[in-house]
């Protein structure tokens, strides 16, 4: 079993900037793509960014240029700055990763709000 941890939410100014984490932990597992999605206020899931194991990366197109992911892949943690915020951005936020080739597993969820 794999657990994830997600952190770094919370409540922002417009034009500001957060990070998000999201760490994997378990026994004997290996992780390959790693993403984040984020949900808005009644509407569906939607991709954020991914970052393949090599590094190579996608954006949704409202996040390029102000949000970058990257992973440390010795910690099997996958991070999301999130630079000039904007109140659309205000989401629930949420880790994703593929594991053993096999499995998706889902963070719980962590709340960015972008507000004055």
């Amino acid at each position: 079993q794999v657990q994830l941890v997600e952190s770094g939410g919370g409540l922002v100014q417009p034009g500001g900037s957060l990070s998000l984490s999201c760490a994997a932990s378990g026994s004997r597992f290996s992780v390959g793509a790693m993403g984040w999605y984020r949900q808005p206020p009644g509407k569906q899931r939607e991709l954020v960014a991914v970052i393949t194991t090599g590094g190579n990366t996608n954006y949704a197109d409202s996040v390029k240029g102000r949000f970058t992911i990257s992973r440390d892949n010795a910690k099997n943690t996958v991070y999301l700055q999130m630079n000039s915020l904007r109140p659309d951005d205000t989401s629930v936020y949420y880790c994703r990763l593929v594991v053993n080739n096999a499995f998706i597993y889902w963070g719980k969820g962590t709340l960015v709000t972008v507000s004055s």
